[in-house]
């Protein structure tokens, strides 16, 4: 191994394709041509969830000129209490709507209804034609591993989404509040999102409806810092790729 003396975030930072990091590049050895723009999807049961999840992350590729798209596959309609189903929705797609924009995505909201999600053959279907559509080149989603029900269908069926599409894109799962409701999680790939970590948390501060300081209280502000620990960065977000193989920390 060359440069012996560089440390260990050096070293993670030039971690090659090889050991499982993705090829992020949005030009080819000819800088004159421009190749076919990168897409990204992030499935997440409710508004504020990919946010929160990978929010850092969507905020790094779209900086790197990726186009992100994130799925919403439902409106949080149960979610703001003493409210109906459709003030509540209405409250949380405004929400979704700005917290995307911060993060520069583009917001599509898949249209289940948070609490009472399904996952059939009908959804299997929707939800492939949804992501397909993008054409995406990495798509990011839920653990399937999780204690919410509307989060574990997200998961599962982006994983239908996944198998149907031959494998067409990479996969990778996140995590939310680990421990509580995410279980079981072992990251094979990571992000640092130092420098996108504000920007994430602006996103995530849109869904006010959502008590943002809770979200982070209860263990989000602790797992960007724990997994930047764990590569040697102050803020990282981290990730199990679909195949179970990867590298230490992806490279963008």
């Amino acid at each position: 191994m060359k440069h012996k003396n560089k440390s260990r975030r050096d070293f993670l930072s030039k971690i090659t394709v090889g050991a499982g990091i993705l090829p992020l590049t949005l030009l080819d050895e000819n800088p004159t041509v421009q190749v076919a723009k990168k897409k990204v999807v992030c499935v997440g049961g409710h508004p504020d969830d990919p946010e929160s999840g990978c929010g850092g992350t969507l905020a790094k590729l779209a900086k790197q000129g990726y186009d992100v798209t994130i799925v919403y596959l439902t409106t949080g309609e149960a979610g703001i209490a003493g409210k109906s189903h459709a003030e509540a929705a209405a409250v949380r797609k405004a929400e979704a709507i700005k917290g995307s924009k911060v993060l520069n995505a583009k917001p599509v909201f898949a249209g289940q209804i948070d609490g009472d999600t399904v996952v059939n053959n009908e959804w299997i279907r929707k939800l492939h034609d949804i992501i397909s559509a993008e054409k995406p080149d990495i798509v990011f989603t839920h653990w399937p591993i999780d204690s919410h029900k509307d989060h574990q269908a997200a998961s599962l069926l982006t994983i239908q989404a996944w198998m149907n599409s031959g494998k067409s894109f990479q996969l990778f799962f996140f995590e939310v509040l680990t421990g509580i409701q995410t279980a079981v999680f072992s990251p094979t790939d990571y992000v640092d999102i130092s420098d996108t970590q504000e920007q994430k948390r602006q996103s995530v501060y849109c869904h006010t409806s959502q008590n943002p300081d809770a979200i982070y209280s209860e263990g989000h502000a602790e797992m960007e810092a724990t997994r930047g620990k764990e590569i040697g960065s102050r803020a990282a977000e981290g990730f199990i790729r679909a195949n179970g193989k990867g590298g230490t920390m992806m490279g963008f």
